[in-house]
């Protein structure tokens, strides 16, 4: 469950540092950056620990699965709650089969 949160976590603060300057167009491109880069900072704090806490419970590629799923779910959130863009049925379809790549990567298949 801790990687869960720090995996939740640490997505948050990489949506933001990829997309939240989506609403500063006025800014200049280079400040843009250094922020950004901050931000992602913050991010590897959380993604680097849940990655190591996380192996040994799960395999790598079910980590990275993990990470997807989650990315997804806080994007999809992002962009519709701060962007204000509509989340569309393709997409949702998009999700759903991303979820089942997860079954089959956390399913036990022996």
């Amino acid at each position: 469950m801790v990687t869960i949160i720090l995996l939740l976590i640490s997505n948050m603060f990489m949506t933001f540092a990829w997309y939240g300057h989506l609403k500063f167009k006025e800014v200049a491109l280079w400040k843009v950056i250094l922020v950004s880069w901050s931000i992602a900072f913050l991010e590897y704090c959380f993604m680097v620990p849940a990655n190591r806490i996380g192996h040994g419970n799960f395999t790598a590629p079910q980590l990275k699965i993990m990470q997807e799923v989650i990315t997804l779910v806080v994007f999809g959130v992002f962009s519709v709650l701060y962007l204000k863009e509509e989340l569309k049925w393709n997409y949702i379809v998009s999700f759903m089969l991303i979820l089942a790549a997860v079954y089959f990567a956390f399913k036990d298949w022996r």
